[in-house]
């Protein structure tokens, strides 16, 4: 992606089946676990980029000795450093007690047999280590205690919040995460009292209940209340003090979340391929968490995944497989392939077929996938020109050795010409010499192209705010005098926010709204935009089931193709004269690429929340009042 956008988070849950020395003896470490979530961290690394942490629980303690241990860095190299404390705190015990696992489990931190593991993405707020994942809610009581990590972002934070307050309860902040610890926290409190309350007129002791209320706390009931009104798109991960956990998907699968279990482990995370990297297992024995549901495993072993919620339209979020879920997933591997194949026959079109004055790149590094499908759609469009070819000559009985050799020699002009750089640090406060140095970011390879004569052709997956396009890509390319430059987005036009954990919140920043704006004004129409922010205003205090997103008839005044030419418009530099294209895929192409992930809000205005037309109208709110503001 040329425009970097990031991702909410990433999370790892693991538990161990077996008893420490178990690990000790088949594996050599009492501290597999930990091995294994540091492997399965490292796989997600691209999913956080702020901060890590780890938490780990030990089963069955006793009172009075350290039972949890948790860890977390916002430094630079978050992961290294945290990983370097954790294993630095582990090497202070002597030869003798790292190979005495029953020591290990009395004695030593981060020996226990539940972790979770959290990489962190904040979308707003400070990068302080009291918001680095996994958050913990303490309490005396080892049944009360939580911890929670998570890759969310809920719409209706304040609802959620002022639910917390006619609790009676004084939240500390108002945000989602914490105000989602405190909502799952109070129910947790509310079923430990009730078991209390039940088994107490039965004459049992307190010790005793305390066990009783480990083996029977109903975690479908507790999750079942405390999420009933949340609105967003999340994957929570927790642990309770005792030893339960639990992680659980949103109604409409928008954020991913897998499992996988053998007779040694249970380990969820939010990429399947993590899984089977870290545990060395096949694609089709890890499990895709049904939206609605949690992955619960009880402090006795037992595992299950059970409903909490109604499942509603399943909206998996797409980005997930165009952008930010790692392409060594076989399925998500496909689906990019598939999404630059299916713009090879749009691209020729554009060229007028004139494959042997076309040179094809791509922007990497995440393009590369869908580069090889798009090569791949070029080479069967240019087979079938082959068979048309030949078939022609065979009839006019013109065929001959040189004339087939001619047709078959024919092969579309693939290279590797744009080369991303290091980012510089410019330290310069001019705006014009800041631009300037900014274009070398990326670097050409030179004496492919020929001058004023090649068409070239450049693949990038997405296109947010086009500033790197024109600052950039345009910029530097241009340097190698093609007669024209086309860039292709395998992904459709990006035209409104997400409130779901992407950080694309401000409507200003898409060059698909910067487009709109800029033909309803040159097309004096300019005054839709006024009435469609008196509409936003006359909802904004709806219910929120009543409120409908107003943005996307503002697009409807315009076909797809006017949009994609203004884009290319605003991505060109002043000062580059060459003509500029933008092929963008088509929603019916994204459908069919990915279709199992049909989450396209950010490309439709279809959101599968009804936060998520609130959230809409507010960003455009905002940007009409010139509001440099998330929506939510």
């Amino acid at each position: 992606m040329s425009d970097q956008i990031q991702h909410e988070c990433g999370i790892a849950l693991l538990r161990l089946l077996k008893p420490l020395d178990y690990y000790h003896k088949k594996y050599g470490t009492a501290f597999y676990g930990v091995q294994k979530m540091q492997l399965l961290m490292q796989k997600m690394r691209n999913r956080g980029q702020d901060g890590a942490g780890l938490a780990t629980i030990k089963l069955n303690p006793t009172p009075g000795t350290r039972y949890i241990s948790r860890k977390r860095s916002n430094a630079t190299n978050y992961l290294v450093d945290l990983f370097d404390m954790v294993w630095g705190r582990i090497q202070q015990n002597t030869p003798e007690q790292l190979n005495d696992p029953a020591w290990l489990k009395a004695n030593a931190a981060y020996a226990g047999e539940v972790l979770m593991g959290h990489l962190r993405y904040g979308t707003h707020g400070d990068n302080s280590i009291e918001l680095v994942h996994p958050f913990h809610r303490q309490n005396n009581w080892i049944n009360r205690n939580l911890l929670l990590a998570g890759n969310f972002n809920m719409t209706n934070v304040d609802e959620l919040f002022q639910e917390l307050v006619d609790l009676g309860q004084y939240p500390k902040e108002k945000s989602d995460t914490v105000t989602v610890l405190e909502k799952i926290g109070h129910f947790l409190d509310d079923e430990v009292q009730r078991l209390h309350t039940w088994y107490k007129p039965d004459g049992y002791s307190n010790p005793d209940i305390n066990k009783l209320i480990f083996e029977n706390i109903d975690i479908q009931r507790l999750l079942r209340r405390a999420c009933k009104k949340f609105d967003g798109g999340y994957v929570l991960g927790g642990l309770i003090g005792h030893g339960d956990s639990f992680l659980i998907r949103d109604p409409n699968g928008i954020r991913p979340a897998f499992w996988y279990q053998d007779d040694e482990i249970v380990v969820a995370a939010s990429e399947r391929a993590a899984i089977q990297t870290v545990f060395n297992v096949r694609f089709d024995t890890v499990k895709e968490l049904k939206p609605g549901h949690a992955l619960i495993v009880k402090c006795h072993g037992a595992v299950s995944e059970q409903s909490f919620a109604e499942p509603r339209e399943h909206r998996a979020c797409s980005f997930e497989r165009i952008y930010f879920s790692r392409g060594n997933d076989r399925e998500i591997y496909q689906e990019r392939k598939k999404l630059g194949e299916l713009l090879a026959r749009p691209v020729l079109e554009a060229v007028d077929f004139d494959i042997d004055h076309t040179v094809f790149s791509y922007i990497p590094n995440t393009a590369e996938a869908a580069f090889y499908g798009l090569a791949e759609g070029l080479n069967k469009e240019l087979d079938v020109w082959k068979q048309e070819q030949i078939l022609l000559l065979k009839d006019k009985k013109k065929l001959t050795p040189d004339s087939l050799s001619a047709i078959l020699n024919r092969h579309p002009r693939v290279e590797k010409l744009v080369h991303k750089d290091e980012k510089q640090r410019t330290f310069i406060a001019d705006t014009k010499s800041r631009n300037n140095m900014v274009s070398y970011v990326y670097d050409v390879t030179y004496g492919l192209v020929e001058n004023h004569v090649d068409n070239l052709v450049l693949l990038d997956d997405s296109i947010v705010r086009g500033t790197t396009l024109r600052d950039s890509i345009v910029t530097i390319t241009a340097r190698l005098h093609p007669k024209r430059i086309i860039v292709l987005s395998s992904a459709p036009q990006i035209r409104f926010p997400d409130c779901y954990g992407i950080d694309m919140s401000k409507m200003r920043d898409f060059v698909a709204f910067q487009a709109l704006v800029q033909l309803l004004e040159e097309s004096g129409r300019g005054h839709l935009l006024k009435e469609t922010y008196q509409r936003c205003k006359a909802s904004e205090n709806l219910p929120v089931e009543m409120i409908q997103n107003e943005i996307v008839p503002l697009y409807n005044h315009f076909g797809y193709g006017e949009i994609s030419q203004r884009i290319a418009r605003i991505v060109t530099p002043d000062n580059i004269k060459l003509d500029v294209q933008v092929i963008f895929q088509t929603l019916d192409g994204l459908h069919q690429a990915c279709p199992k992930n049909s989450g396209d809000w950010y490309f439709s205005g279809r959101y599968p929340t009804p936060g998520g037309n609130r959230v809409v109208n507010r960003a455009f709110m905002n940007f009409v009042e010139n509001l440099d503001a998330r929506a939510y």
